[in-house]
């Protein structure tokens, strides 16, 4: 299948060949005649699947059948929720290089920076809004947004947004909004608090499922390092210096630890620069922009601030601590191996997390692959009486309570 047998109108086609991309993924092969038939959606996808152009492509040519280009300002008549700031910006550049060709308006707000600029696009007039909820909420209680006219609505990442505490929030919009719309609701998982919060949102809706949260791709090559926590900062300087690895995005649990471990790498000669919740929306797009653009190599995030990053030809994804949350692998390897393209996950486990790597395991349905470190191997094999800080109850999971393992 191409994307001319979607239907598509020929500036949207023509959008599509000059980003380089002539067969749809199977969400998109799925989805996109379902919203141009006027259905709602029920995904359940995770990142790195196309589900972007999934409701940016249909959405574009509904919206651009109708636009009144003599009008002084047109009303807002798609909206699209997301959970972070990085991934409305990307959902922004997305609608904005498949409409090319089309006389919409989109324009994305979030929060951390200063409105101004934002209330005046607003001003003028925008066909899509791309937003989070904290400034949505803000400018609609100043009466710069109104929804009134809305026609098409996107929950994207919806089990974030319930990681995130924004489920409130969102529940608020979706309050404002014309009660005859077209829907569609996306989500990696579908614990029972995201399928409940769908029904309240779709009616009749069609369901799209791919690639499952257990599943791995399989271009992704996985290997594991056992080593002591305290060498762990050593054995990813040894690794990066490699001549193998292009670039690397590494993940860590937590902002101070993102921190830590970019401070070491700027030490060694290693360019390095952190990406979290703490960090100003400058500084967080600057970073991104730069370890798009190769001046900076690695690249050290903490889960949520780096949920909807989409980076191109990624070769590497380095997990400096493991989630204690398994589907968090998943999420987070899922950032390289893109588009068929080969890509490497190497994880760093010591003492405390083999009950993570067990979990994370049994996940995916596979055993993960040592890889034989003899510089720093692990000696230290035994756990303290107290487990990582990090566990406790899953937010978000229909799995339960963490319990408290000793090894």
């Amino acid at each position: 299948m191409t994307f001319e047998n979607l239907n598509l109108i020929e500036p949207i086609l023509r959008a599509v060949k000059k980003e380089g991309y002539t067969t749809p993924t199977p969400i998109q092969a799925q989805a996109i005649p379902l919203v141009l038939n006027r259905k709602d959606i029920l995904g359940c996808a995770q990142t790195g699947t196309g589900k972007t152009a999934a409701f940016a492509i249909p959405i574009i040519q509904l919206l651009s059948r109708e636009i009144n280009h003599h009008a002084d300002k047109r009303p807002t008549r798609s909206l699209i929720l997301t959970p972070t700031r990085e991934l409305a910006i990307q959902i922004g550049e997305s609608f904005a290089a498949y409409g090319h060709h089309t006389n919409l308006r989109y324009h994305v707000i979030f929060g951390g920076v200063n409105q101004n600029s934002q209330v005046n696009a607003l001003r003028k007039g925008v066909d899509i809004l791309v937003a989070t909820p904290g400034r949505l909420l803000d400018l609609m209680n100043q009466g710069h947004v109104k929804l009134d006219s809305i026609q098409f609505f996107v929950l994207d990442e919806a089990d974030r947004m319930l990681d995130m505490g924004f489920v409130n929030d969102v529940k608020k919009v979706i309050a404002r909004l014309p009660r005859k719309r077209q829907s569609l609701f996306f989500s990696a998982t579908m614990p029972p608090a995201i399928v409940q919060l769908a029904d309240t949102i779709l009616v009749n809706p069609s369901k799209v499922s791919v690639t499952p949260v257990s599943s791995t791709v399989d271009t992704i090559n996985q290997s594991v390092y056992f080593v002591d926590k305290k060498n762990k900062k050593n054995l990813l300087i040894e690794v990066l210096k490699g001549e193998t690895i292009d670039r690397a995005l590494v993940f860590t649990r937590t902002k101070h630890g993102a921190d830590k471990v970019t401070r070491d790498l700027s030490r060694a000669g290693i360019m390095a620069e952190a990406i979290h919740g703490n960090k100003s929306q400058n500084a967080r797009q600057k970073a991104l922009n730069n370890f798009k653009s190769r001046q900076t190599r690695v690249l050290v995030a903490t889960d949520i601030a780096a949920r909807g990053i989409d980076i191109d030809d990624l070769s590497h994804v380095i997990n400096f601590e493991l989630p204690n949350i398994p589907e968090s692998y998943v999420h987070r390897i899922g950032r390289t191996g893109r588009a068929g393209a080969n890509g490497s996950a190497i994880a760093f486990c010591d003492a405390e997390e083999k009950a993570f790597l067990n979990d994370i395991q049994r996940l995916i349905g596979r055993q993960i692959p040592e890889t034989i470190n003899e510089s720093y191997p692990l000696l230290n094999n035994t756990i303290t009486a107290e487990a990582p800080k990090s566990q406790g109850k899953r937010i978000g999971s229909n799995r339960g309570h963490w319990r408290k393992r000793i090894a």
